[in-house]
């Protein structure tokens, strides 16, 4: 699973450190040395990892340290609170709230699951109270609308798009501002998947965001694509603000540095309870 194998060379290498007999410099530069290859083995960005070790080295200077004082202890902790910094934007992600009308773009690369996502998080929001629609903008796939109108119909979600109508900005107007009047508080605009060199895909996601003009922009990612897909985020977040990022595909690969990278980028991540979407 995505992140586990990271998970496990971590551990065990914290749990290799308390078996020494003495903590010192030696010791931890042997722990941060491992650390770095377990983060680099996972995929993730060298200049993150760089980062991370030089600032557990800032942090850890053994010598200041009072005798008697658990040393382990103190290097364990500078390890896990440098992962959580990493991974910390320092505010919350953008919540949408009941009653209060708001609507949210999800944009991604094509194939990364970014329709079943919709639903998915429209499912939830449903069961939570809220009264979600779904709209599809995705123009350039075949089947686009068909996919989202029948998935959307066995969630009991309404929806609006168009077999006829080629024009995502003209689609997504039409459908924000009818679910307005049916005073629907989550309006879940589905884009058109695309590739960062896809220019005139990516111009197109620009002038749904700006005829939107979304509450919050989420970039669904593949989990299982590593380092490539830092690439992506950077071209999406130059066209549109995004704002979030939800991780597909969680359960089918070993490397999840990619994730990490993305995420570090991005600085925010959508957090659900464990299932729920």
């Amino acid at each position: 699973m995505v992140l586990a194998q990271l998970g496990g060379s971590l551990s065990h290498t914290l749990a290799r450190m308390t078996n020494a007999t003495v903590v010192d410099e030696r010791v931890l530069g042997d722990c941060l040395n491992e650390i770095t290859r377990a983060l680099l083995q996972a995929d993730i960005q060298f200049d993150m990892v760089r980062d991370v070790q030089a600032s557990v080295k800032r942090v850890v200077y053994l010598g200041a340290l009072a005798a008697g004082t658990d040393k382990r202890r103190v290097i364990k902790k500078a390890v896990f609170d440098e992962l959580c910094n990493m991974l910390d934007a320092g505010k919350l992600a953008f919540a949408p709230k009941k009653g209060k009308p708001c609507v949210v773009m999800f944009v991604g690369l094509q194939g990364s699951g970014k329709t079943t996502t919709c639903m998915k998080y429209a499912h939830y929001h449903q069961k939570i109270g809220f009264k979600p629609a779904l709209v599809c903008a995705d123009t350039f796939r075949a089947g686009a609308f068909d996919q989202l109108k029948q998935n959307a119909t066995k969630i009991m979600v309404p929806f609006y798009g168009s077999y006829m109508e080629s024009d995502p900005v003209k689609i997504v107007v039409e459908g924000v501002e009818m679910f307005r009047k049916e005073n629907c508080d989550l309006i879940i605009v589905d884009t058109s998947g695309r590739h960062k060199q896809e220019a005139t895909l990516f111009e197109e996601t620009r002038q749904v965001s700006e005829a939107t003009k979304p509450d919050l922009v989420i970039f669904v990612m593949d989990g299982s694509i590593g380092q490539a897909t830092f690439a992506h985020a950077q071209a999406f977040r130059q066209s549109v603000p995004v704002g979030a990022v939800i991780v597909t595909k969680t359960d089918g690969h070993a490397k999840g540095g990619g994730a990490l990278t993305v995420l570090v980028f991005t600085s925010l991540i959508l957090h659900y309870p464990l299932g729920a979407i």
